[in-house]
């Protein structure tokens, strides 16, 4: 699998794309910092190449250029929450760019999937170890970066743009549900990470291009489906791997590959042993649930288990000495152990934003299934 990643997409109409890109960049690069900017074109052989330029002159650059066959990549130091400084590249696509290469129309991503995912951190010394506590920190400080990257560039200043967005840590925009983070502008519209999950495994849309389908012509793609139809659900990023590495031997192929351009296959995805499955009627019953009802099962379903409860107030004083200054030692975080107390207990949150949007999110060794799994429990909607 590719060493890059987490990444970042956000989904907008044609003509707000632009304006879109333009008020990411302005929430995520500083004032005074510098960038580089790449601008290729489906139509002309000519390429624009500009290096260490301030934010202004990197709009004007774009402004001056941009057009429906045209790629723009702008390369810059992202400040995080952490407090890291990653090298981060944000791209935009053009209308006639993204239908022949759906990946957007807006995506970012670090430079090296190390700078959001670290295989070391400084901890302060002086307050409790151990490999729970060492796991719940770097959980923590990278959900805090993931949560806080993704409103940038889908919701900065409210400006209303972006209708829905995901972060991605394997594989392409895929099925909402598979991911490690979900937004949406309406917070009433959350049903939709279930419906494209739906058109995504069961008919092989690329999420990219049916991202801002509306819900009713999104019902209307579930309720042809064959009554009883169903999908198997990569219930963790394990078996998410799989069906990626199945999907991209499957393009590989000419016997397999996808017939269409908006196709990452041919057809329903087949499942694996161990998947969970998702009906066709349960995804039209919660599209029929009224979202408020919808939301305050997510939220309900979002609640921390024991062992990450019994950390977590540790793990925040302890980020707190070592921010505050104190003696530190270098913790190994990418352990077996480390990784599987953060597969198996990383919380899920789901934050009802002032703009009226929701973001559902969780570290990205998880995936939101198992969130809206118990979800859709709760309410009856699966037994």
């Amino acid at each position: 699998m590719s060493d890059s990643g987490p990444w970042f997409y956000a989904w907008c109409d044609e003509a707000a794309r632009l304006d879109a890109f333009e008020a990411a960049l302005g929430a995520l690069v500083h004032p005074k910092a510098r960038c580089d900017v790449a601008i290729t074109s489906l139509d002309a052989p000519a390429e624009i190449w500009r290096r260490s330029i301030l934010i202004d002159e990197v709009v004007t650059v774009i402004r001056a250029a941009f057009a429906p066959g045209t790629h723009v990549s702008v390369d810059f130091g992202a400040q995080l929450r952490s407090g890291r400084w990653p090298c981060f590249d944000i791209e935009c696509f053009g209308e006639e760019y993204e239908r022949r290469h759906p990946s957007g129309p807006v995506r970012g991503s670090p430079f090296d999937r190390r700078d959001l995912l670290s295989s070391s951190l400084e901890i302060a010394a002086g307050t409790m170890r151990g490999v729970e506590i060492e796991a719940a920190i770097a959980s923590i400080q990278v959900q805090q970066d993931i949560e806080d990257l993704l409103i940038r560039l889908c919701a900065p200043e409210a400006h209303g743009h972006v209708k829905t967005g995901a972060c991605v840590d394997v594989g392409h925009w895929g099925a909402p549900v598979e991911t490690c983070a979900t937004y949406h502008a309406d917070a009433a519209s959350v049903a939709r990470d279930l419906a494209l999950s739906w058109v995504h495994l069961h008919e092989g849309d690329k999420t990219a291009l049916t991202a801002g389908m509306s819900l009713e012509l999104l019902r209307a793609r579930i309720d042809a489906a064959p009554h009883g139809a169903w999908v198997g659900i990569a219930g963790d990023v394990d078996l998410l791997r799989q069906h990626t590495r199945m999907d991209w031997a499957a393009a590989a192929s000419r016997d397999t590959r996808p017939t269409r351009v908006d196709a990452v296959r041919r057809g329903a995805r087949a499942p694996i042993e161990g998947d969970a499955e998702l009906t066709r009627e349960t995804v039209l019953k919660a599209l029929d649930t009224p979202p408020s009802l919808l939301l305050d099962a997510l939220e309900a379903s979002a609640v921390p288990d024991d062992d990450w409860r019994s950390v977590e107030s540790t793990a925040r004083e302890t980020i707190a000495a070592t921010k505050e200054g104190a003696a530190t030692y270098q913790a190994d975080v990418v352990s077996r152990k480390h990784v599987q107390f953060i597969k198996r207990h990383a919380p899920f949150h789901v934050q009802r934003l002032p703009t009226g949007g929701v973001m559902l999110a969780t570290h990205p060794y998880r995936t939101l299934w198992p969130l809206w799994a118990d979800a859709l429990f709760a309410l009856g909607i699966v037994p």
